[in-house]
């Protein structure tokens, strides 16, 4: 068998990527088998082996629900600001740092745009608190320049602006890494070349650098949008309160809301997140074959 060949000859390989198939083996295809108890009346007592069926009961309820169109249509305005904002920022903050020739700056600039990453998301959350509070420092400014102070993260029409700029700041630098790690492969003789030719260092970055990232940028794009029914609830839980949920509340933080914070509804909870994942499904497959038939660059 091919595999088995190809194993043999590359252990060493197959031996680094062991920790990660495990991972989701354990962690992401094992527990699929719990996606039943969203077609059952599911008790911990009975277990899902004993617990009574109830078809789409529970998907009824949910799509019937008053919170439905509300948090479907937060989910997809959040994640679709943070894709048509967040993503242009890295491969723009690539480019920039991939012209920068001081080495030392270079670095420092890096390894500061990085550090947000790695800090704690409670620490982020609470410096975010912290700045749009009514004696925080961008309320100090509004009122520097004669605005009114106000509690911005208590305004719902606040809400989705701060978290994606709170987003992009948070994960700009990390994300960036990818698109680094893609200029370092492109050839610097075709650069002497275009230089040899007239070209100026926008004609550059338009005709050699921007292409050599478009198969970079269109994985990661069929990627992101095969995503968009996800925004993480950790930092939605943190931010929000109940005067925002008009714009805060999205699928992930009304799933931890209904199944842990107001009672064990698991069986409803597991089929909203059902819901969303069979969503996330369908744009990943309609995005690669959209990608397929524009380009040839694509998933698979």
């Amino acid at each position: 068998m091919r595999l088995l060949r190809d194993i043999a000859k590359h252990k060493a390989i197959y031996f680094m990527i062991l920790p990660m198939v495990l991972y989701y083996i354990i962690f992401k295809y094992v527990p699929m088998y719990g996606s039943i108890i969203a077609f059952q009346d599911f008790r911990v007592a009975k277990g899902i082996g004993g617990s009574d069926w109830a078809g789409l009961k529970h998907f009824i309820a949910f799509f019937d629900s008053v919170y439905f169109f509300r948090v479907l249509k937060n989910t997809l305005l959040i994640s679709l600001y943070n894709l048509v904002f967040g993503f242009p920022v890295p491969i723009l903050f690539a480019i920039l740092l991939n012209e920068i020739r001081n080495r030392l700056f270079k670095s420092v600039v890096q390894t500061v745009s990085y550090l947000p990453h790695f800090i704690s998301l409670v620490v982020i959350c609470g410096l975010i608190i912290s700045f749009t509070s009514r004696d925080g420092v961008i309320n100090r400014l509004i009122a520097f320049f004669g605005g009114e102070r106000s509690a911005l993260l208590g305004d719902p029409a606040n809400f989705r602006t701060i978290y994606v700029i709170s987003q992009i700041w948070q994960e700009m630098g990390w994300s960036s890494i990818i698109y680094l790690a893609a200029l370092s492969g492109i050839n610097p003789e075709i650069y002497e070349a275009a230089k040899v030719d007239g070209a100026g260092r926008f004609r550059q970055i338009w005709s050699i650098t921007l292409p050599s990232l478009v198969p970079v940028i269109t994985i990661l794009l069929i990627l992101r949008i095969g995503g968009m029914m996800e925004v993480g609830f950790e930092k939605i839980i943190l931010l929000y309160n109940p005067n925002t949920y008009e714009t805060a509340d999205v699928i992930s933080s009304f799933v931890y809301r209904k199944g842990l914070a107001e009672g064990a509804e698991y069986s409803f909870t597991t089929a909203v997140g059902l819901f969303q994942a069979v969503i996330n499904f369908i744009l990943l497959i309609g995005a690669n074959t959209f990608s397929r038939r524009l380009s040839d660059n694509r998933l698979w």
